[in-house]
């Protein structure tokens, strides 16, 4: 009911979207071991944590940045398809420019989520603070490894919450 609405292809992508979303991350790493051979030629490293955290975040981002455009007053788009806006500019022009705020907020809700899947990354030998606290934290029983992995993993993700949030505030005209 939206511009340039296709029900089929937003059905078909919103199932893919809510299948990717209901696994687990740790599941997807698995369950993605020969895809990501195919793909990369290794399961291990950095390399083979790129395609899953790519199937991870990409979908749960999507859903981010739709409910960001959906929230954009249907009145904007209105009144720029009044002045005769062709699809292109109603979209550049008035769609991202007023969920822009959103679509960053999303950004900064997944680059967190991300650095969650990058530690989990680091079980199946991604290297990265999570293997450093699975493999010095908790397998050798140094609490104080695992202690500054915590310290250093909410430092991070306390530094992208506040880089978002100005960003947010830099471009939110409300």
């Amino acid at each position: 009911g939206r511009l340039a609405a296709n029900p089929v292809v937003n059905s078909i992508l919103s199932f893919i979207v809510n299948v990717l979303r209901s696994l687990p991350f740790i599941i997807l790493l698995i369950v993605m071991l020969p895809l990501t051979m195919l793909m990369v030629g290794t399961s291990l490293g950095v390399l083979g944590a790129i395609p899953p955290l790519v199937v991870g975040t990409a979908p749960f981002y999507a859903r981010l940045v739709e409910n960001a455009l959906r929230e954009v007053d249907h009145g904007v788009v209105e009144a720029t398809q009044a002045m005769g806006g062709s699809t292109f500019q109603i979209v550049t022009r008035a769609l991202l420019p007023e969920a822009l705020p959103g679509i960053i907020a999303g950004a900064t809700v997944s680059a967190i989520a991300l650095v969650g899947y990058t530690a989990m990354a680091g079980v199946v030998g991604a290297g990265g603070l999570g293997d450093l606290a699975v493999r010095f934290g908790y397998q050798r029983f140094q609490t104080d490894v695992m202690f500054v992995t915590v310290v250093l993993l909410l430092i991070l993700v306390q530094i992208l919450q506040m880089l978002g949030d100005w960003l947010v505030a830099k471009v939110s005209h409300r």
